[in-house]
Parts: C-alpha cells; structure tokens; sequence
C-alpha cells in the first residue's frame, strides 16, 4: 500500500479518483454529502462569486461591510435551531475563538477524545471512556466548591464511531452553572436529519450550550460556525480576534443560503445508502464498529484497505493515535456514491473474507 502515494493528486476529489491514469473507487474524505461535486451547489457558489467576488479580507469590524455575513448567521441559527450564529473563516478559528474566550470563565474540564482544534494549550491528555468520564465530572462538579464549570466535547466519535449522551447534566447537583462546549464538525449537516446536535443537548435553566463546527465537511463550505443564544453570540463578536480577522468568502455563504434543499435532498440519499450498505454487509457487519446514521465504518481487519486497494478501491487508512499506532481502515460513504459503487464494495469485501 505504501508503493502508492496518494497525497499529490492533480485534482478535486469524489466517488471515483484517478491516479497515474487508474481509476480508483474512493471511500474516504469527511464529503459526507456530496458538496464539493454537487452540479446545483456548484452553480449557486458560480452565482455567489460573480455577486461577491473571490474573497473579502475585509475584517467584520470594518466600517465598510458585507450584509450577507449577517444574513448567513441568521439562516445557520434557523436551520441548526439555535437563537444565533456566528460564522468564522474555518472551524478552528471557530473552536479556538470559543475555548479561548471561555477558559478563564469556570474550571476547565476536557472530555476523553477532544478534537485539537479544542485545545487550549497542549493536549489535556484525558483518556477512558466517555461513560466513566461523564459519571466522574457530575461526582467532581458535585463535590466541588467551585460553581462554574466549562464542559468541553466532541458531539461524536468520528474515527471509533460513537454518539455522547450528554443527559448525564442532569445529575449536576443545585447551584452549579455549566459551560458547555460541543464540536458538532462531523455531526452537523448529517445527524438529526442534517440539524446537528444543538437541538439535542439537554435544555437546563444551569446549562449555557455552546456548539462549534467546522462547515467544511457535509456542508462543504471553507466556514467555521458558532451556534449558541444572542447573549452568548454578542460575547463572542466583542472578542478581538472575531473582530480582527477576515470572514470567509462570501460567495460559500452564498451558496450555503441557498442550498437548503440540496442538503435536505443529500442527507436523505446518504441515510439511504447507509441502510443499503449495512443490510449488504449481513453478518460481517459484526466486524464493523458503526453508528445508525453515521457514514462511518471502523473495520476490525488491519489488512482491509491493503486488499481492497489492490482491487482499484481507497478507504481511510492512518495509524492512531501516531505513526507507531495500529491503522484506523474505515469505510467512509457519501451521498456522491450510488449503490451500484457500494455492490462493487460489498462484493470485493465478501471475496476478501
């Protein structure tokens, strides 16, 4: 596997890539709705650039500014079913803008599994499962003298999928006041029929919540997103760094308003075709690690992307958590594929068994 070299492809990818004039079926990428190669959302991004130009260096505290970034919060606070948004030039931008603003707030505690983009400084290093550590922060919070807490998460666990059940709040002792902080980047646009977790976490009189995202995934926009209430929103537009740096390309958001019958029409297709895979798989679904309505499928078998890569097809392959790690092989599926690609799969991975 590693006589091939994947990482200087000559252009975008999609359900198929070519390499060195070899077609290749692609199951990989976090394109979970098909965005990148949607003809329709390409079209309103075409649309969005002639109306706006390329980009807007412009900062969102200028005195000359565009109307469509306001707009654009407005409609991701609709759809996700926030009361606000704010919108950032990348989901880390997002996430560092939060944590960073938040830290000095209560006392800090990291969830096992937290993004990078989450941290504050190094890595918080939390290891165990998020059942243990969701029954040891409430025990923690309830013994201590502090009031505030900053809770800080991911929604899911995209690389062993897994969904947090963040009910456990509930067990928070009278007096307390939580932060908490989600990174939906992989559940938004996917999960919840495409709303995301906001709509989902506990709604507690003590609970302040705070999801992020990155929008360049099933989105498929080059944004980052902030959902939380209006309070909590004009906190985070007080911030230097919001008011300082350059927003994304209008023309993305442009299309991102327009699209809402796009993303309705691919995350239906995608829940499609994950039901389809999975009745395919039969029993060895068995050997997979899946998660209902997750496009993501952790494979027990280390030679799996070796073998199915000799038959002309890519999957995710990585070591974790470092290059001494075992490989992460998962199956990664989008809306741009058609079950005739997903037959061609199950039937290599039933020769390979």
């Amino acid at each position: 596997m590693n006589a091939i070299n994947f990482t200087q492809l000559p252009g975008g990818l999609g359900p198929k890539i070519n390499h060195m004039g070899q077609p290749y079926l692609y199951f990989g990428g976090t394109a979970y709705l098909g965005i990148p190669q949607n003809k329709g959302f390409l079209g309103h991004y075409l649309d969005g650039i002639h109306a706006f130009g390329l980009n807007n260096g412009t900062s969102r505290s200028n005195n000359v500014q565009l109307g469509i970034y306001d707009e654009a919060e407005k409609v991701a606070a609709q759809r996700h079913g926030a009361e606000a948004a704010l919108i950032t030039s990348s989901g880390y931008m997002a996430a560092q803008l939060t944590v960073h603003h938040f830290a000095a707030w209560g006392q800090v505690v990291y969830a096992p599994q937290t993004h990078p983009a989450l941290w504050t400084s190094g890595n918080p290093g939390v290891s165990g499962s998020f059942g243990y550590w969701s029954r040891h922060v409430v025990e923690l919070i309830n013994k201590s003298k502090f009031t505030r807490w900053v809770l800080i998460s991911n929604s899911i666990n995209n690389l062993f999928p897994e969904s947090y059940d963040f009910s456990f709040l509930q067990g928070i002792a009278p007096g307390k006041e939580i932060m908490l902080i989600v990174d939906d980047s992989h559940g938004i646009g996917v999960l919840g029929q495409g709303l995301g977790c906001f709509p989902c976490l506990p709604q507690l009189p003590f609970v302040h919540v705070v999801v992020v995202a990155s929008m360049a995934k099933a989105l498929g926009v080059d944004a980052g997103l902030v959902l939380s209430s209006a309070a909590i929103i004009r906190q985070l537009k007080k911030t230097p760094v919001f008011s300082g740096a350059s927003p994304p390309a209008a023309a993305g958001l442009y299309a991102f308003m327009q699209a809402e019958e796009i993303y309705q029409a691919e995350v239906q297709k995608l829940q499609s075709l994950c039901r389809y895979f999975s009745a395919g798989l039969g029993a060895s679904k068995a050997e997979f690690a899946a998660m209902d309505g997750f496009p993501v499928y952790l494979s027990e078998d280390q030679q799996l992307a070796a073998s199915l890569l000799q038959q002309k097809v890519l999957i995710s392959s990585f070591a974790y958590p470092d290059q001494d790690g075992e490989l992460l092989n998962r199956i990664v599926l989008s809306s741009w594929h058609q079950e005739e690609d997903l037959d061609i799969l199950l039937k290599l991975m039933r020769c390979l068994a």
